[in-house]
Parts: structure tokens; C-alpha cells; sequence
């Protein structure tokens, strides 16, 4: 006995529109959106919030989040409709009903290295040079341009002289 043919396939699905399509089936969905605050949590507050602050969970469309200094708290309280409003804006519904904020443990965020300063500002002039500069200025009457002048007359010797060098 011949099996019956299945009619060919005119494009395959896609895997993220079956995942979606079966959330979806099984009511998860909305969870799922609720999920995804904690992952543009610092995105939306910006990395000054996100370093004092953490999302921890989310419960019946509330999200919460520890605060490390009472400070904060209470300035991230004054802040809360505006957050929420940037969340819900993210997410693209209204998704999270309210921020539960608490004193709480927050990892460290380390910072980006702090970069060394150019080279040319540890670049010293010697008496001949500043020499130079002073011969330059002897014109200028006027103290406050004369004081602008040697101050960009000096970076520009440095400039200079530390490209010298490279």
C-alpha cells in the first residue's frame, strides 16, 4: 500500500517563529517579554543606574531590583514612572506594572581602564625653549592674551617635541 503524498513544503519555517509560535500556544510569552528587562536593564537606565543597581527578578509584572546605598533608592524612587515608561518603551508594550526596589547586594562593575595620559604632557621644556616662547610674547601687551598665547605656544613646543621623538 502506497503512503499519500504530502504536498511540498513552498519555504521551511523559521526555528525563532516556531519558539515564538509555541510560547505563545503555551501562555509564555508575555512571560518571556517580562524576562527580557532584566537583560536591557542597563541599557535603558544608562551606566550610571546600572553600576548602583541590579535586577534580580521579575514577579506578576513586577520587577525587582537591588540598590546599593539608600540614597539611590530613594532618587531611583522620584525616577520609577520614568524608567518604567523607558522599559515598557524597549520592550514595546506595557510589560513591567511596577519597579520593587530594595537594598541589595550589586556586583562591582570595573570600569574601562584608565588610559595614561598623552605622552606630550610629560614632555619638560628647557630654558632655551621657554626662551623662545618669551621672545615670541614680548609684543603682546595685553596680559590675559599674552597668558593664552603662552599657554598654546607651550603645548604647541611640546606637541612637537614629543612627535619628535616617535
Amino acid at each position: 500500500m502506497k503512503k499519500p503524498r504530502r504536498p511540498k513544503l513552498k519555504q521551511a519555517a523559521l526555528a525563532g517563529d516556531l519558539v515564538d509560535k509555541l510560547l505563545k500556544g503555551l501562555g509564555l510569552d508575555e512571560q518571556l517579554q517580562q524576562y527580557r528587562a532584566l537583560i536591557i536593564w542597563e541599557e535603558v537606565v544608562g551606566p550610571q543606574i546600572a553600576a548602583r543597581t541590579r535586577p534580580v527578578r521579575i514577579r506578576e509584572g513586577v520587577l525587582e531590583v537591588n540598590v546599593d546605598q539608600p540614597t539611590w533608592m530613594q532618587q531611583l524612587q522620584f525616577m520609577k514612572p520614568k524608567i518604567l515608561a523607558q522599559l515598557n518603551a524597549e520592550l514595546g508594550k506595557a510589560t513591567v506594572k511596577d519597579l520593587y526596589l530594595k537594598r541589595g547586594k550589586v556586583n562591582v562593575r570595573l570600569e574601562k581602564p584608565v588610559e595614561a595620559p598623552p605622552a606630550w604632557k610629560a614632555v619638560e621644556l628647557d630654558d632655551g625653549e621657554k626662551e623662545q616662547i618669551d621672545g615670541l610674547l614680548t609684543t603682546i601687551k595685553d596680559a590675559d592674551l599674552r597668558e593664552e598665547m603662552e599657554k598654546f605656544l607651550v603645548k604647541q613646543m611640546r606637541l612637537l617635541k614629543a612627535g619628535a621623538g616617535d
